[in-house]
């Protein structure tokens, strides 16, 4: 499976298993397996650099396995074949967001208007709080 020009994923590292669809599709949802487990072993694979390994980790959340694979369901159509493609279109979205790099954020200083108009809200909000004490009877 192609991800890019540079990153191919070996058949070895995909495995596919298929299971029964849920929800409506009357008697032929008993009879096909249509849905499919897509698992890509991602710790393993020597294609992905560890920093693409960890942005993928990251993505992937609770897809990520304790053993490094990236586990993608599809059951979205009653096709099993278009439950495989919809679900090695997911696994190459995913993979491709992690080869995304992300920008290191520049911290800049407060601009001197900002940091006034904070202490200004504070004031305003003290001088609110302030006025919720007790009425005198006078």
């Amino acid at each position: 499976m192609r991800i890019n020009d540079s990153i191919l994923i070996e058949d070895w590292e995909l495995t596919e298993s298929f299971t029964r669809s849920s929800g409506p599709g009357g008697q032929h949802v008993n009879k096909t397996s249509s849905a499919v487990e897509l698992r890509f072993e991602a710790a393993r694979s020597p294609n992905l650099t560890p920093a693409i390994k960890s942005r993928l980790k990251r993505l992937a959340g609770r897809r990520w396995t304790k053993d490094g694979a990236v586990v993608v369901t599809a059951e979205a159509h009653r096709s099993q074949l278009m439950n495989r493609e919809l679900a090695q279109k997911k696994l190459i979205v995913l993979v491709r967001e992690a080869l995304k790099v992300p920008k290191r954020r520049v911290q800049t200083k407060p601009t001197l208007g900002s940091k006034r108009r904070r202490l200004d809200g504070k004031t305003r909000r003290g001088e609110v709080k302030k006025l919720r004490g007790k009425v005198d009877g006078d």
